[in-house]
């Protein structure tokens, strides 16, 4: 039990290390343009969740896409009022996203991490070095996607784990109350 924790653990410490350096480059890549394109596109409610299932997807979190929406909206670059219709569409994208993760999306880690290295200490411009930096996080955030996902993956066979998730779903507010839970801790 000790080696899922630790595993558990340590995957989700890599994943929340690589959310915040990919939230902090692509909010440097996006710079004072962003700012309109942003206004632009998230003034009708309905585009800003089309907006936030979008770049959910492409990104392959919606706890990424909320934590560089809430950088944007402490940044003045977004009203809470767009904020909201984003993260929506967030939570929209996170359906898709895990079809992806069904996909073994997480596999690919090593083509991210390796290209993102490599663009980041090959070239000189820093607008191509910060984009490479944000695909290494990509890679890094995959990874640990990966680590947490192999380190639960003992439980799958547990009879008292399974007894655990079959007790969840027959009580909702429990299963709700342990999601919450588990969704502030991350």
């Amino acid at each position: 039990m000790f080696e899922i924790a630790l595993g558990l653990f340590g995957g989700l410490a890599l994943f929340v290390f690589a959310l915040k350096s990919m939230s902090d480059g692509l909010q440097k890549l996006a710079g004072k343009k962003a700012h309109r394109v942003m206004e632009v596109l998230t003034s009708i409610p309905i585009v800003g969740v089309l907006v936030g299932a979008l770049v959910t997807v492409v990104v392959g979190s919606s706890t990424l896409v909320t934590v560089m929406v809430v950088g944007f909206v402490n940044a003045s670059m977004m009203t809470l009022k767009q904020a909201i219709s984003v993260i929506m569409g967030a939570n929209i994208g996170t359906t898709v996203t895990a079809q992806l993760v069904a996909f073994r999306i997480t596999d690919l880690w090593p083509f991210f991490a390796a290209f993102g290295f490599i663009v980041y200490f090959v070239f000189k411009q820093k607008r191509v070095k910060t984009t490479g930096f944000v695909v290494f996080s990509l890679g890094l955030l995959l990874l640990g996607m990966l680590l947490m996902s192999q380190a639960m993956s003992p439980l799958r066979g547990d009879p008292n784990f399974q007894q655990l998730m079959l007790t969840l779903s027959h009580n909702r507010i429990l299963a709700f109350l342990v999601g919450l839970i588990f969704t502030a801790l991350v």
